[in-house]
């Protein structure tokens, strides 16, 4: 039997490339976006999940009846639940309080035992997320943390799935990669893994305004007044992940709240991909790149696109939150003008 499996696992990687054809029409460049919404948990985390907790297995870390802890925006916890479910495991996921409602409602659906943190508090603040998941797996008896942003494994995941698949779906013609920069793992082991087979590709690096990684990477140094609040999920960050590979970085952009979420709305208008809000980022830094770097009819360009838009439908696609983050644009043009919502009485 054809396109059958044993379980939902099977169906993780190999995910699809599709041609972007109106938002980057001003741009001469091929571009493809390749997207990651078509895993089984909807986001390029299930790469991840999978491969750490099959690692762990191999090496004895995990047995019946074990906890997996870790920290999580959101994608990497849905990931790792669902993988948990499958293979029997118990899952606890301490998550920021810049992550929405319906995410942590979906967590709770998938099983996953939540612990919400402050956002805006230091790293090493033992109230941050990534100490409240040290702290909870350091006192859970036979229990393993994922630790996403200092696992190698990260890398290693895109580096043996994301990285083989663009080259083999671009029939090794690729000449710039755009990703979202969050714990690094996606950039990082996709351009390594580009990088060996053509060195000449440009590996490009999405961070968030209010992040620490695109200063970091042209100086070397931690600049603490770039760090301040900001909407994006999953992306940007106010520490150093060893799960960044710097060096394969050719360059970071750096992309705000406002003209990502817009950036965001367009592509779902026009393109009529439904993306997460990183989506419109890595879009958005593919049109800031455009303007300061000379691109040609012959560059073929990836954009990861991570994960579905219906986890920011409360968010990035509200009309209502879009107004209360001042955001009043709603999408490059005004479409309220065009698109209205009328009630009949």
């Amino acid at each position: 039997m054809s396109n059958v499996y044993d379980n939902i696992l099977g169906l993780i990687g190999h995910t699809p490339m599709v041609k972007l054809n109106t938002v980057t029409k001003d741009i001469p460049a091929t571009v493809y976006a390749k997207l990651e919404s078509y895993n089984p948990g909807h986001s390029t985390k299930d790469r991840i999940a999978l491969h750490i907790i099959e690692n762990a297995e191999q090496k004895g870390l995990l047995k019946e009846d074990s906890v997996v802890v870790e920290t999580t925006s959101g994608n990497t916890g849905f990931s790792i639940a669902m993988v948990c479910i499958i293979k029997g495991y118990k899952c606890i996921l301490a998550v920021s309080d810049k992550t929405k409602p319906e995410k942590i409602a979906y967590l709770k659906a998938l099983g996953a035992v939540v612990y919400i943190c402050p956002a805006n508090v230091a790293a090493d603040d033992p109230r941050s997320y990534y100490e409240v998941a040290k702290r909870i797996a350091s006192e859970t008896p036979n229990s393993v943390y994922i630790n996403q942003y200092f696992n190698e494994l990260n890398i290693d995941a895109h580096y043996q799935t994301t990285g083989p698949e663009i080259w083999e779906q671009t029939e090794g013609k690729v000449t710039h990669l755009f990703a979202c920069t969050g714990t690094g793992g996606t950039l990082s082991g996709s351009g390594k893994f580009l990088k060996e087979k053509n060195p000449d590709i440009k590996i490009i690096g999405v961070d968030a305004d209010g992040s620490i990684l695109k200063s970091y990477h042209e100086t070397g140094e931690i600049h603490k007044e770039d760090v301040h609040p900001y909407q994006i999920e999953g992306m940007g960050k106010n520490l150093i992940p060893a799960a960044l590979l710097f060096d394969k970085v050719d360059e970071f952009v750096r992309v705000n709240d406002e003209m990502s979420a817009y950036r965001t709305r367009e592509i779902a208008l026009k393109e009529a991909i439904m993306g997460g809000y990183t989506t419109g980022a890595v879009t958005q830094a593919l049109i800031q790149y455009a303007q300061s770097h000379e691109l040609t009819k012959d560059d073929i360009i990836v954009l990861i696109f991570p994960d579905h838009g219906s986890r920011y439908i409360t968010k990035v696609y509200s009309d209502k939150w879009m107004a209360e983050q001042g955001f009043v644009n709603n999408c490059v043009h005004n479409y309220d003008e065009v698109f209205k919502t009328e009630f009949i009485k």
